[in-house]
C-alpha cells in the first residue's frame, strides 16, 4: 500500500512539473502584456506591479489586428480543407484500390515527411513567383497544403485500412461504386480522424511564420505572424505589446483544439472501426 502511494505522489509531482514547463511560458506571456516596456525588463516572469489592460486593449482596438486575424483564419481554414478533401481522397485510393506502383507512389508521397518545410523555401518562392502567386493568398495555401498532404495520407489510410473490408463487399455486391462507397460510408465513419487531422493543419498553418515572410509583400493580407513585426522597430522592439499580441491570437487555436478534442483522442488511439 506503501509502494501504491508513493508511485501516485511521484506521478502527481511529475504531472505538475510537466504542466508548469508547458504552461509557464504561456502564463508569462500573458503577464507580460499587462506590463511596460521598462517593467518587463526587470521583471519579466513574476506577477505585474499594476494591472494595466492597455496593451490589450490597444491591440483590440486597432483595425489591422483584425485583419491579419482574418486572413489568417482563412487561408489556414483553406490549407484544411484542401488538405483533408486531396488528403482523404488519396489515402482511399492507396487503401481501397489494388493497381500496378501504389506502393512505389505511395512512398513516393511519404517522402515529404523527411524534408523540413524551411528546406524547399527558396524553390517554393521560384514555383510561386512564376506562378503569378506573389501577394496572394494562394502563395501561402498552397505550399501548406502541398507539404501537409505527407502526414494527412499517411494517418488517413492507417484509418481507412482498419475500416471492415466486409462493409465494402456488401456495399459493391448492392451496385455501390467506389466513389459513392467514399462519400456514404467511409467520410461518416472517419469524423475522429478528420477531426485529428484537421486541427493538426490548423495549428501549423496558424503558426507558419516563413512562408508568409517570404511570399508576401502586401501588408493587407499579412498573417498575424507578420502583423506582430509592427511592433519591432530598428531601434526599438516593445516585448510587451507582441507578448500581448500572441496571448491575444493564441485563443483561437486553443479553442478550435478543445472544440476537437475528443475526436483528436478517438483519431489517434482508435484507429479501428467496431462492429
Amino acid at each position: 500500500m506503501k509502494s501504491i502511494t508513493t508511485r501516485n505522489t511521484l506521478r502527481v509531482i511529475i504531472l505538475i512539473v510537466v504542466a508548469s514547463i508547458v504552461i509557464g511560458p504561456l502564463l508569462a506571456a500573458f503577464f507580460g502584456g499587462f506590463k511596460g516596456n521598462s517593467e518587463l525588463r526587470t521583471n519579466p516572469l513574476w506577477l505585474p506591479d499594476s494591472w494595466d489592460a492597455g496593451n490589450y486593449i490597444g491591440i483590440l482596438l486597432d483595425g489591422n489586428f483584425w485583419r491579419y486575424l482574418g486572413n489568417s483564419f482563412f487561408i489556414s481554414l483553406m490549407t484544411v480543407f484542401l488538405t483533408l478533401v486531396v488528403g482523404a481522397a488519396a489515402a482511399y485510393v492507396f487503401s481501397q484500390i489494388r493497381f500496378f506502383g501504389a506502393k512505389m507512389i505511395l512512398s513516393y508521397l511519404l517522402l515529404g515527411l523527411m524534408f523540413p518545410f524551411a528546406a524547399a523555401i527558396l524553390p517554393l518562392f521560384i514555383k510561386v513567383r512564376d506562378l503569378g502567386l506573389l501577394d496572394t493568398y494562394w502563395a501561402v495555401i498552397l505550399p501548406q497544403t502541398a507539404f501537409g498532404l505527407s502526414l494527412a495520407i499517411l494517418l488517413f489510410k492507417a484509418f481507412f485500412d482498419q475500416l471492415p473490408k466486409e462493409l465494402f463487399e456488401a456495399a459493391y455486391v448492392d451496385g455501390c461504386s467506389y466513389l459513392r462507397f467514399f462519400w456514404s460510408f467511409t467520410l461518416p465513419l472517419s469524423t475522429p480522424i478528420l477531426a485529428t487531422v484537421g486541427v493538426f493543419v490548423f495549428v501549423q498553418s496558424w503558426n507558419n511564420f516563413l512562408l508568409p515572410l517570404v511570399v508576401l509583400n502586401d501588408r493587407s493580407i499579412y498573417t498575424w505572424p507578420l502583423g506582430m513585426m509592427q511592433f519591432q522597430g530598428e531601434y526599438l522592439t516593445q516585448w510587451n505589446m507582441i507578448l500581448a499580441f500572441v496571448t491575444l491570437t493564441i485563443i483561437p487555436a486553443v479553442i478550435f483544439f478543445l472544440a476537437a478534442q475528443k475526436y483528436i483522442v478517438a483519431g489517434l488511439t482508435g484507429g479501428s472501426v467496431k462492429g
